[in-house]
């Protein structure tokens, strides 16, 4: 393909960051549609290779794909301005909300807005967990990694032990050929001792966090949810549950990456300074994985290797997707109205595939009337 002028992909990507609604999944087929079918800026091939290339590196996909895409079309030029327009604009709609929430997030009505909020956000969670199994946990060794993952979350064992082993694991059974692998996975699957309550929380401390969250993270958006909960909520206690899920609401409602939840994070923990660092960090290893692998695409596709660790990192992380809405229920599901919101948007979600974000809406609008208190 030629090459393409740095305006148009400043312009597409700007535009996508500021309409792209409905998560990673919407975002890609967002792509796909302006780059391959509109303006013929790839081939349908072009478009795969590079999916594929995202799947095999953490960090969030549809941020990697608008990066990889933009090198692919404009060079280094594009690569940059791919990224950051995608990005940008979502983060700064996000700082904005995450201000009105420091300000106003504990009067009654902001409360009772987000406690309509809440349940459908959990209905979310819970959606992303059943449709991405659906599509990627193919045979029943993806199956049994998945649960043995979800059941070993709830127990406490640390997200990224639970990831590393997961992957080992599909590489040894893949090898082997014995699914009884499983039974081993304990020694790599090791708990970690929690952290002492912190009161203060550091900059520094916080931007090494997300910059280690972009830098493992494998997998949909929604397993960022079982990271930050670990962390932010059990270990360091920086946040409480009712945080996270309005934290996770407010990436949720606004259009471009999920990951901008991080965004909203550093904001209420640290302010301005936290949401800049917050961001930077969480976003910067997604550019770096970028440039690294690009040019070794033939090689990572035609490992065995690769793709084996791949399976197992994915069908852990829909196990961690599922085991974070099974923590949260006793936090967020406080009433019978909230209980039944929730079961009527995954209802909604699994059956008519309903936006989340209008679902998000309708959860506020009911909150804000009262119907939850």
């Amino acid at each position: 393909m030629g090459v393409t002028r740095l305006p148009d992909v400043a312009l597409l990507f700007l535009r996508l960051g500021v309409t792209a609604f409905g998560g990673p999944a919407a975002h890609i087929a967002l792509l796909h549609h302006e780059v391959v079918a509109r303006r013929r800026w790839l081939t349908d091939d072009e478009f795969g290779e590079l999916l594929a290339l995202t799947n095999l590196i953490p960090g969030p996909n549809s941020t990697e794909m608008a990066i990889h895409v933009g090198r692919r079309v404009a060079g280094w030029w594009g690569f940059v301005l791919a990224g950051v327009c995608f990005i940008v604009p979502a983060a700064v709609m996000v700082a904005c909300l995450a201000v009105l929430y420091v300000h106003y997030g504990r009067t009654p009505d902001a409360r009772a807005v987000m406690s309509g909020v809440a349940p459908v956000m959990l209905a979310v969670i819970a959606q992303a967990s059943v449709t991405i199994g659906r599509s990627q946990l193919r045979g029943p060794f993806a199956w049994l990694v998945a649960i043995a993952a979800a059941g070993l979350a709830v127990a406490g064992i640390h997200e990224l032990a639970l990831l590393l082993g997961a992957g080992l694991l599909s590489v040894a059974a893949r090898r082997t050929g014995m699914l009884a692998v499983l039974a081993a996975s304990g020694g790599l699957m090791s708990a970690q001792a929690a952290q002492p309550a912190q009161a203060a929380v550091p900059l520094t401390g916080l931007s090494l966090f997300f910059l280690k969250v972009g830098s493992v993270l494998f997998g949909s958006g929604y397993v960022l949810v079982a990271f930050l909960r670990a962390d932010l909520v059990e270990r360091w206690r920086w946040l409480t549950d009712q945080q996270l899920v309005d934290a996770i609401a407010v990436g949720q409602m606004t259009p471009g990456p999920v990951f901008t939840t991080a965004t909203f994070i550093g904001y209420v923990l640290r302010g301005a300074p936290g949401a800049v660092l917050a961001t930077i960090a969480i976003f910067l290893p997604a550019f770096i994985f970028v440039a690294l692998t690009q040019p070794l695409i033939p090689r990572l596709r035609a490992s065995a290797a690769a793709s084996a660790f791949l399976n197992g990192v994915i069908a852990a992380s829909i196990g961690l997707i599922a085991a974070v809405a099974a923590m949260l229920v006793p936090a967020v599901l406080t009433t019978a109205a909230q209980s039944i919101a929730a079961l009527a948007a995954l209802l909604a979600l699994l059956r008519w595939r309903i936006n989340p974000s209008w679902l998000l809406v309708a959860g506020a609008l009911l909150g804000w009337a009262g119907v939850f208190v």
